[in-house]
Order: C-alpha cells, then sequence, then structure tokens
C-alpha cells in the first residue's frame, strides 16, 4: 500500500502509555503522540482542514498566497499542503520562537517575517498585525487565521476526538491539552462530550496568559498578560476556537516546570516532545491527585522535541534562565574550585617586550589586554613571536598593536561542556564576571584541575 501524497499521511496517531513520570498518579496516563503526523505536529490536521475549506469556500484560488501569524508549527503544516497543492506561503513569527522553528519553515520554502513578543496584539509591530496587513497588499492571498478559523477546531471534532474514542475503547475520563489557538481542546472535547458528557476536560495555561482567569471569573485582565518562554500555549487574547463551556479549568504551569518537565519526558520515558506536551504533564501532576484507579486521561502530546534542541533541550540555556541547577561543573564551580585568582592583563599601552617579560615572570601562555579597566583584546606567545619573526622593532611597540580579539566572557551558569567547545587552538581561556564584578580568566588547565577533583 502506498499514499499519493504526504498529506494522507496525517492523522491515526498512537496513545502511549506514561509509566515512569506518573507513577505516584492512579489511573492510565496515555499520551496521544502527535509527533507522528508528516510534519510533526498535530497543527497538520488543522493545517488541511483550513486550506480545504478555504478551497470550497472559493476563499483560496490556485497560485494563491497563504498568509498567516504562527509560532511555527501551524507554519509547517500549511507550507506542507502548500508545496503539495501549489501555493505559496508568507509567515509572521515572534522573536520568542525557537531558531529551529524558523528554519523548518524556510526549509519549505515559506517567507518568514520576524516580528516582537511583547507587545500589543493590536499594535502594527504585531505578529496577527503584520499578517492581516500583508493578507490586504499581496494579491491573491487568503490569512488561515487559526485562532478565529473554526475550521480548527472542526478538524479536530472529525479527527482527533473519534481516534482517542476508538482508541480507548470509549474509557476516556480525562482530556488534559495546553491550550492556544483552542483548537484542539475545542474540537476534541466537543466529540468526546457527545459520547460521553461526564469526561472531564482540563486546560493547561501558563503565567503570563488570560484564559484561566477569563475561564473562573468572565473578567478579560491585561494585567495577567506578561511575557513567557513557554511556547504553543497561552495567549494574550482570546481566540474564538476556545470554547470556555468545554473546558471544566484551567491550569497554569511555570515556564521551569513546563521546561524541565519536556525535558524529563525524554529521560524517564523516551519520548521526544515539545514544550507545551512539558507543560500539560506538569499541569496533569499538579492536578492529578485525586485521579481513581479506573481513570483514564489522554494527554495531547503537541510536536516534537526538535524543534526546541537550542532551549529546553539545552542545558545551558536552562541554566542561565535558573531552571536548572544541578551538580554538573559551571564556570561559578570551576572558580570555586580553583580559589580567587587575582587576573593578570596588560595595559594596551605597555610595550611588546614589556608584555612578553610579564608572561614569562609569571610562567603564562596569555594574558588579556585591558584599556581604561576594559578589555579589548588578548596577546599570546604566538602573537608576540610571530609579530617579532616579521619586525623584530615591533617589542617596542604597544601592545594593542599585535593584540588580537579577546577571549569570549561567558556566563557564570555557563557549563564544563560549553566552556570546554569555547577553548581550542585559537582561543586558549575564557572570561568570566564574578558576583563581585571581577573578571576572571578560566584557562583549559582550569578545567582539567576541576575534573580531576570531582
Amino acid at each position: 500500500m502506498w499514499y499519493n501524497n504526504i498529506l494522507e499521511t496525517i492523522g491515526n496517531t498512537p496513545l502511549v502509555k506514561l509509566n515512569k513520570i506518573t507513577q505516584n498518579l492512579k489511573g492510565t496516563i496515555l499520551a496521544k503522540i502527535e509527533t507522528s503526523n508528516p510534519g510533526n505536529s498535530i497543527k497538520d490536521r488543522m493545517a488541511l482542514k483550513m486550506i480545504e475549506d478555504a478551497e470550497e469556500a472559493g476563499l483560496l484560488k490556485p497560485g494563491g498566497t497563504i498568509i498567516e501569524g504562527t509560532s511555527g508549527n501551524t507554519g509547517m503544516g500549511l507550507a506542507m499542503a502548500a508545496v503539495v497543492k501549489g501555493y505559496r506561503c508568507i509567515f509572521t513569527t515572534t522573536d520568542k520562537q525557537s531558531k529551529e522553528k524558523i528554519d523548518a519553515l524556510r526549509a519549505f520554502g515559506a517567507e518568514v517575517i520576524v516580528c516582537p513578543t511583547n507587545v500589543d496584539p493590536e499594535d502594527p509591530r504585531s505578529y496577527y498585525s503584520v499578517s492581516s496587513r500583508l493578507e490586504k497588499e499581496v494579491p491573491n492571498a487568503w490569512k488561515a487565521n487559526q485562532y478565529d478559523n473554526l475550521s480548527n477546531s472542526k478538524a479536530h471534532y472529525e479527527q482527533t476526538g473519534p481516534e482517542i474514542w476508538e482508541q480507548t475503547e470509549g474509557k476516556i475520563t480525562h482530556l488534559v491539552v495546553g491550550v492556544g489557538t483552542g483548537g484542539t481542546i475545542s474540537g476534541t472535547a466537543r466529540y468526546l462530550r457527545e459520547k460521553n458528557p461526564n469526561i472531564k476536560v482540563w486546560g493547561i495555561d501558563t503565567y503570563g496568559s488570560v484564559f484561566k482567569k477569563y475561564k473562573e471569573t468572565g473578567i478579560f485582565d491585561k494585567n495577567e498578560i506578561y511575557p513567557y518562554f513557554t511556547e504553543g500555549i497561552g495567549e494574550d487574547f482570546l481566540p474564538k476556537n476556545v470554547d470556555f463551556s468545554l473546558i471544566d479549568l484551567f491550569e497554569k504551569v511555570t515556564d521551569r516546570d513546563a521546561a524541565l518537565m519536556t525535558r524529563d519526558l525524554a529521560r524517564k520515558e523516551g519520548i521526544f516532545a515539545g514544550n507545551s506536551a512539558g507543560a500539560a504533564v506538569a499541569g496533569l501532576m499538579q492536578l492529578g491527585q485525586d485521579l481513581k484507579e479506573d481513570d483514564v486521561v489522554v494527554v495531547i502530546f503537541h510536536d516534537h522535541g526538535s524543534r526546541y534542541m537550542g532551549k529546553m533541550y539545552n542545558e545551558d540555556w536552562l541554566r542561565e534562565r535558573g531552571f536548572l541547577k544541578d551538580e554538573k561543573l559551571t564556570a561559578k564551580s570551576i572558580l570555586k574550585k580553583r580559589g580567587e585568582q587575582a587576573i593578570i592583563t596588560a595595559d594596551a599601552n605597555q610595550t611588546v617586550l614589556e608584555a612578553f617579560n610579564t608572561m614569562k615572570s609569571l610562567n603564562i601562555s596569555q594574558i588579556p589586554v585591558t584599556q581604561q579597566g576594559m578589555v579589548i583584546g588578548k596577546v599570546t606567545e604566538s602573537d608576540i613571536l610571530t609579530a617579532l619573526l616579521e619586525n623584530p622593532s615591533l617589542k617596542s611597540s604597544a601592545v594593542e598593536d599585535i593584540a588580537t580579539k579577546p577571549f569570549p566572557f561567558v556566563d557564570l551558569n555557563t557549563s564544563i561542556d560549553k566552556i570546554s567547545g569555547l577553548i581550542n587552538k585559537d582561543t586558549q581561556a575564557v572570561l568570566v564576571e564574578d558576583e563581585l564584578g571581577r573578571i576572571n580568566i578560566i584557562t583549559q588547565y582550569d578545567i582539567i584541575n576541576a575534573i580531576s577533583e570531582v
């Protein structure tokens, strides 16, 4: 058997039981692994549905241009369908989205415009506003508008809901979904509730989003809105696809808990999923203490971990935001093991010979070059030798004349892996500023010494 094109492989994704992470919860916890869609995301379902409905309604015409504001996954589904169907794509996204998502969109030939995150949706610079402007300016354009286009939730009513009902043999008792556009949770919940009105529907929200307070009070509170790191869930407005009547409650999850749970899914369950899956499972862990043994919980895993390699799966990114504090060696622990050590520098106006004599007397092979207390470069034994071989008279010149680019600066939380990666034949050390604002140097010797003491 074969498929006529890649779009025919969308859907029929597996349900996989979670074991280690949820071992302290009662009931059966199942993950709906949407990464097996061809675009590695649940958004493939609604992207194709929106296009097909627009074609049927005459809104999207042959050779047309698809415009959309997207965090990446919907764009991927739209771009994939556009390749098969012969459309052009222009997407707007925010500068908080992972580089991997943006690169993936461009891999399909889409044009991507990156807009600022920290602006109101009505701001002309927002990715919502820019996409709306492009729809008016680009000839033969159609904006998918995943937030308010009800074909989004319709796709899940027709596909995701029935799949879950059949896969659980009608035994599902709880549906847990991270909420962004609202299409997944609303469409899936509508179908499941028609089958069994007693099914509980839990929406996972993030701090900085308006959903939870609006559900509980009916108040749209702009004071709830602020930037957050979690991707794929939460909003600063109310999409039409969010049917609050179908959602029993919203649970907020912190950026840290969502990020670390995303990482744990790979390490403890062997499931390489995206940030919204981590948020959804973290939310379930906060809510699930009252589950019963015969409960069957389905959690939607929206997308693939490969789109978060520079973020949730990057330990340095986690440390820089204070999300990860483990025993792995960092710049801070390397300095602590080494003990306090004054950094030796050469003033930019010192002569080359003076700098060399300093290095020789202290038995060091490289030295930062400073000017008015600021590091402006470095000089090594090799730099001095090369300069003097070319022109012996340079020994009386200012050391800044032969200085090369400075050693790279790293954060105190930078891991030993990243520091080691920065040190090579051209860069023999890194610089780090401690809590007191003092500049310290870390050399290859310091790294080896720290490792040997572990």
